[in-house]
């Protein structure tokens, strides 16, 4: 996305939270209000061995990203939050983004026998147990341009009520603004044969980007038993395509969303050293890879053993499996429709916290095999660094993400945090 867009998309999301923080300043200005400021830099750098397999893609890319954090707390029962985020890279342009990752107004208090909190404005929530992939996981949207991993989230405009018990925790959302998913543009890695337009996107509903979502979550802990119910009742986070042809005669996919509505769980039972996870949704309303309606379930489950104290030391050993299915198989427009996850991950606990996690992502229903290695490691009190390289060792020819055969990358990150 060109840079003036995303400020602009970013500065539309602010809007909701910085009226509500102007109208809380102007009632609580005669208080004094304590701060905290915090943030990270980050530069890194990818380098991709393989030639591209798409014309003008780059071998190498680098760049850095700023994320700021202003934390502001009264006498009262309030406090704000904002975090806005800003990342140039080299290669790309539409990896060079903004955004608003957080701008909020916290209010909180007592409720009968529990309390309350209410969050105006921007933020991010996160729904989820497992370790390949996060199912359930749909409050906001991914920021693909960030990591091909989908864990990094945009910024939602939210009205966010929790109201917490002995009994669990009770969560309800009103979501407004629908957040476009980012895409690799032209130069960029990572990204599909045909480029993806994100600037003439289409939606089903009528109000467009501007329908309210809904959602709903009850969550509680049942001793080792910790389950989370949800309902989410809005338009969809993935897209589905719609071929175009300019005036130039140039090919593009535009992004479509439509209304769904999803409910889901999601569960982890912890046995002294072992961990059995669950996530799992029934989704009505989508479109699937042929751009056809169909409702369909999906789940991922698996499980976690980890080894203490391994041969003597302060080291911890994990072992990891996961299944992940859709339903729709074939007519899936996700790459986890029906795929194994193995993974080992080593846990030194000395005083850099040391951390080492190798995995392997094997499609049943085809060749397809992609191994991932990450360590992180803490340099000092303010400096760490991430080493982590993505190997797509055998992609079939069927499979959803073939166009990105050759983009097997290494990738080196330096934070300074403050």
């Amino acid at each position: 996305m060109p840079l003036r867009a995303a400020f602009h998309r970013a500065a539309i999301a602010a809007v909701p939270a910085l009226v509500v923080f102007f109208l809380a300043g102007v009632s609580l200005g005669a208080e004094s209000i304590e701060h905290e400021f915090t943030g990270s830099v980050d530069l890194d750098g990818r380098w991709y061995p393989q030639l591209h397999a798409h014309p003008e893609q780059r071998a190498h890319a680098s760049g850095f990203a700023v994320e700021p954090k202003l934390h502001l707390r009264g006498e009262g029962d309030w406090s704000f939050t904002m975090a806005p985020f800003f990342r140039y890279d080299g290669a790309d342009s539409r990896r060079t983004h903004a955004d608003l990752r957080e701008a909020y107004l916290l209010m909180f208090g007592e409720a009968g026998d529990g309390e309350w909190e209410l969050r105006l404005g921007v933020d991010r929530v996160f729904w989820g147990v497992t370790e390949s992939q996060h199912l359930v996981d749909i409050i906001n949207q991914t920021d693909l341009v960030e990591h091909p991993n989908k864990e990094t989230k945009l910024g939602q405009p939210m009205a966010h009520l929790t109201w917490s018990t002995e009994r669990g925790i009770l969560e309800f959302f009103a979501l407004t603004y629908h957040r476009v998913r980012t895409y690799p543009g032209r130069h960029g890695r990572l990204r599909s044969s045909i480029v993806i337009d994100d600037e003439n996107v289409t939606y089903e509903s009528a109000a467009q980007e501007w329908r309210v979502d809904l959602a709903a979550r009850y969550s509680h802990s049942f001793g080792p038993f910790d389950l989370g119910v949800s309902v989410f009742d809005g338009t969809s986070r993935e897209p589905s395509f719609i071929p175009h042809i300019d005036e130039r005669g140039a090919l593009s996919l535009r992004q479509h969303y439509e209304p769904i509505l999803q409910f889901s769980v999601d569960a982890q039972l912890t046995i002294e050293s072992w961990l059995f996870k669950l996530e799992a949704l029934q989704r009505e309303g989508a479109r699937n890879l042929q751009g056809m309606k169909e409702d369909f379930a999906a789940f991922v489950v698996g499980g976690e053993y980890t080894f203490n104290s391994v041969f003597g030391s302060a080291a911890d050993l994990g072992l990891l499996a996961e299944w992940n299915y859709d339903e729709r198989r074939e007519r899936s427009n996700s790459e986890f429709q029906n795929d194994l996850f193995f993974a080992v991950r080593l846990g030194l606990n000395d005083a850099q916290s040391t951390e080492l996690i190798a995995g392997v992502l094997a499609d049943a229903d085809h060749t397809t095999r992609t191994m991932s290695f990450e360590l992180r490691r803490r340099l000092s009190d303010q400096w760490s660094m991430k080493l982590e390289s993505i190997i797509l060792m055998d992609v079939d020819e069927e499979d959803i993400i073939h166009d990105t055969r050759r983009d097997s990358f290494v990738a080196l990150n330096i934070t300074y945090n403050f």
